[in-house]
C-alpha cells in the first residue's frame, strides 16, 4: 500500500495508458464508489478530512454536501435535475505548477478522481477547464478520456449500472481570473470571465444555472486512493491535523527547483532541503509559502509545518504549497513590483479597487524602484493595502495580490527606505 497516492502512477515522460493504469490498481476506487450510494461516497470523503488543494483549503466533503441530493434534486416533473462537475485546471498562479505535473504524468488519475466526484454529487456531465498553454496536458488528457470512453468507463450505463457520465476537455482562452470558480463558470458558458455575486453559490446555481461543483485538479487526484484504502488510512498519512499528502514545490534561485509529494505538515525547511538549498553564494532572505498571492515569511519561519492553520498563525497562507524563494542578492521591491505587474494585468476590471488600485500600486512601486520615490509613496502603499483587502473587492484577486506587498512593506521596510534615501535600488537593478 503506497504512502504517495498522488505520484504512485506518475511518469511524465511516458504516462500510463489505461491498461497499465488498471493493472496497477487504477479505476478500482471508482468501482468501489459505484457500489456505494452517492451520499456514502460524500461521507467517506468528509471522513477523510480532505481539504481543497486549490488554495482556499475548504473541506471537500462539506463543499459537496451543499449540492441538492435525493428528492431535492428533482425537477417539478420528477425528472433528475442536471448537475455538473468542473475540474479547475486553469493553473496560472506564478510559482505554482503542481497540477501540470499530475496532468502530464498521470492523466488517468485525474479522470478517475473526476468520475468519483461526479458520481458522489449526481453529475452526469463533467468538464476539465484547462489552461490554454498546457498543450501537452491537453493531448494526454484527451487521450485518457478517449481510452476511458472506449473501455466503457465513461458514457452511458457505466459498468452496467444506471449511472452515466460524459467528460469534456475545455481549453481556456486565458486570464488568471478564470481560476476564480464563478469567473471560470462564466467563461465556460462563453461569457466574459467576471466573477459572480454569491449567493447563490455554484453548488446550488452554477453552470447554466444548475448545481455545480468546481474542484481543483490536485484535490480530485486524491479521491481514488481515499475510495481504495479508506478515510482513516488517508487521514493518517499526514504529520498534522490536515489529512493526506500534498505536492509541494520550490522555485527561485535554489539548486534544484521542483515538486515533491510529502505528508501534510512537512516543514518548509524539509522542502527546501529537497531542493538542495540556495544556489552557491546566496542566502534565503524571504519566501512565499503558497504561490505569488501569499504573504512573505522569513528564514526564521522555516521550521513551521506547511499546513493550513500553522501557516495562517505565522501570518500567511498555505495557498497552493508552491514556495517562491527570495535570495539576498535579489531586490524585494523589484520582486514585489514584478508580482503586482502580473496581477494588475490579469485583473478583470469588474470592481474599482482592483481595476484602478493595482495599476496605481504598480506605478508607485515602479517609481520607488527607479529611485524616484518618496516617503509619501510608502504611506500611500500602506493605505492601498487596506483599500484592496478582503471585503473591499468583488473577489479575492486584489486581496491576494496585495499580500506580498503588505508583508513586504513590513519585513523589508529597510530596503524600501533605502530606495528612497539613496534614490536608487541598493541591489543595483
Amino acid at each position: 500500500m503506497t504512502n504517495r497516492p498522488l505520484t504512485e502512477h506518475l511518469d511524465r515522460s511516458n504516462p500510463q495508458d489505461i491498461k497499465a493504469y488498471q493493472s496497477s490498481g487504477g479505476y478500482q476506487g471508482f468501482k468501489n464508489a459505484l457500489a456505494m450510494e452517492p451520499q456514502a461516497v460524500q461521507q467517506q470523503v468528509s471522513d477523510s478530512k480532505l481539504k481543497g488543494r486549490g488554495g482556499a483549503g475548504f473541506m471537500t466533503g462539506m463543499k459537496w454536501s451543499f449540492v441538492p441530493m435525493g428528492d431535492k434534486a428533482l425537477n417539478q416533473d420528477g425528472t433528475p435535475q442536471q448537475k455538473y462537475l468542473v475540474c479547475n485546471a486553469d493553473e496560472m498562479e506564478p510559482g505554482t505548477f503542481k497540477d501540470r505535473l499530475l496532468m502530464e504524468g498521470a492523466p488517468h488519475l485525474l479522470i478517475e478522481g473526476m468520475m468519483i466526484a461526479a458520481y458522489a454529487i449526481g453529475a452526469s456531465v463533467a468538464y476539465i477547464f484547462l489552461r490554454g498553454e498546457y498543450r501537452l496536458c491537453a493531448t494526454r488528457l484527451q487521450q485518457a478520456i478517449d481510452e476511458a470512453t472506449k473501455s466503457g468507463l465513461l458514457g452511458k450505463n457505466i459498468n452496467g449500472s444506471d449511472y452515466s457520465l460524459s467528460l469534456h476537455l475545455h481549453l481556456s482562452a486565458g486570464r488568471y481570473i478564470c481560476g476564480e470558480e464563478t469567473a471560470l463558470i462564466n467563461a465556460l458558458e462563453g461569457r466574459r470571465a467576471n466573477p459572480r455575486a454569491k449567493p447563490p453559490f455554484p453548488q446550488v446555481m452554477g453552470l447554466f444555472g444548475r448545481p455545480t461543483i468546481v474542484n481543483n485538479c490536485e484535490t480530485l487526484c486524491n479521491l481514488p486512493s481515499i475510495l481504495n484504502h479508506g478515510a482513516q488510512w488517508y487521514s493518517e498519512l499526514a504529520n498534522s491535523p490536515d489529512a493526506g499528502t500534498k505536492i509541494y514545490g520550490v522555485s527561485g534561485r535554489v539548486k534544484n527547483a521542483g515538486l515533491w509529494e510529502l505528508p501534510m505538515g512537512a516543514t518548509a525547511q524539509q522542502i527546501l532541503d529537497l531542493a538542495n538549498g540556495m544556489q552557491d553564494g546566496l542566502k534565503l532572505k524571504g519566501w512565499l509559502p503558497g504561490g505569488a498571492s501569499t504573504d512573505f515569511l522569513l528564514p526564521e519561519h522555516l521550521d513551521i509545518p506547511m499546513e493550513y492553520d500553522a501557516i495562517a498563525k505565522a501570518g500567511s497562507r498555505l495557498g497552493t504549497g508552491g514556495i517562491i524563494a527570495l535570495d539576498d542578492h535579489h531586490c524585494p521591491v523589484g520582486m514585489i513590483l514584478n508580482l503586482l505587474q502580473f496581477f494588475a494585468q490579469e485583473s478583470c476590471g469588474w470592481c474599482t479597487p482592483c481595476r484602478d488600485g493595482l495599476p496605481w500600486a504598480v506605478e508607485i512601486l515602479s517609481r520607488i524602484e527607479a529611485g524616484k520615490g518618496s516617503q509619501d509613496d510608502i504611506d500611500q502603499l500602506l493605505k492601498m493595502c487596506g483599500f484592496m483587502w478582503i471585503g473591499k473587492t468583488f473577489c479575492a484577486l486584489a486581496p491576494g495580490a496585495v499580500e506580498p506587498l503588505r508583508s513586504g512593506l513590513t519585513y523589508f521596510a529597510d530596503e524600501f527606505q533605502q530606495h528612497i534615501d539613496h534614490k536608487g535600488c541598493p541591489y543595483g537593478h
